[in-house]
């Protein structure tokens, strides 16, 4: 059965991505080494949500900092690996890396739910972060390297720095965010709590023995959209404004029997 119709955009009754995550395909930046010597993404960490790596080509590190210290984990086809928030993490190619992405709370990350390393007198002052953040309209790539370099600069002063430096940085990043979290609730309450409500419904129906909902089914696509990302080229969705296919709606059953032409 082909669709016969498509909308733009959701209703209530069709569901967000899986789970109210989030999915893009990542292509690690490669043929500009850092100052170390190595090629990839841009240092960071996220303050609320939950990323997932899914390794589809290619082969490189994933360099992560945390509470538990500095590690490097191997990286190539077939690899799953997810990490929490307050994990920095730095995607190396070594060779052909490609990724796709999975992100909880969909919607945040774009919003803003992303703390780059920068040396700590720049993640300490809103402006000079904001600054160096920020990729202007023109001269995008070369923009993106100097910040990429600048937060693996400060990436390694952390690594170098022990617990106390680490400590530094989560109080920095959170200052930072602190001004978008009311607005990231509401997002989260539109996308992952929403889903969440919408499952436990579902669920009180098919206890009911009630199916109504399956009658709401609904098949739905989001395209590709290209744009640079902080590890790499991203092929991401717009999971929030999905290509809606539905069939038309059936007609409407007559209530009386259909009466012969000549009484029309």
């Amino acid at each position: 059965m082909t669709s016969q119709g498509t909308s733009q955009g959701t209703s209530p009754s069709h569901g967000a991505f899986p789970g109210g995550t989030s999915i893009s395909r990542l292509t690690v930046y490669s043929g500009s080494a850092c100052a170390d010597g190595l090629e990839g993404g841009t240092p960071h960490m996220h303050t609320a949500s939950t990323e997932a790596y899914v390794v589809i080509a290619g082969h490189g590190t994933l360099q992560t900092l945390d509470a538990h210290g500095h590690r490097e984990t191997a990286l190539s086809a077939g690899s799953t690996v997810w990490f929490t928030p307050g994990t920095i993490h730095r995607a190396v190619n070594h060779g052909g890396l490609e990724v796709v992405v999975v992100m909880s709370n969909a919607g945040l990350p774009e919003a803003g739910d992303a703390v780059m390393t920068f040396p700590p007198e720049i993640v300490a002052d809103r402006e000079r972060y904001r600054a160096a953040a920020t990729l202007p309209a023109d001269g995008v790539e070369d923009a993106v390297r100097r910040r990429r370099d600048l937060a693996v600069e400060g990436f390694h002063r952390l690594t170098e720095g022990g617990p106390e430096a680490l400590r530094t940085f989560y109080d920095s990043a959170i200052a930072l965010v602190r001004p978008k979290a009311a607005a990231w609730r509401e997002i989260w309450e539109s996308t992952v709590a929403r889903e969440t409500r919408r499952t436990a419904a579902v669920l009180d129906a098919l206890e009911r023995g009630d199916g109504a909902h399956l009658m709401e089914s609904a098949l739905m696509e989001s395209p590709p959209q290209e744009r640079w990302g902080m590890c790499g080229n991203l092929r991401a969705h717009d999971v929030a404004h999905p290509v809606v296919h539905t069939l038309d709606p059936p007609s409407p059953r007559p209530t009386s029997p259909p009466q012969p032409e000549a009484n029309r």
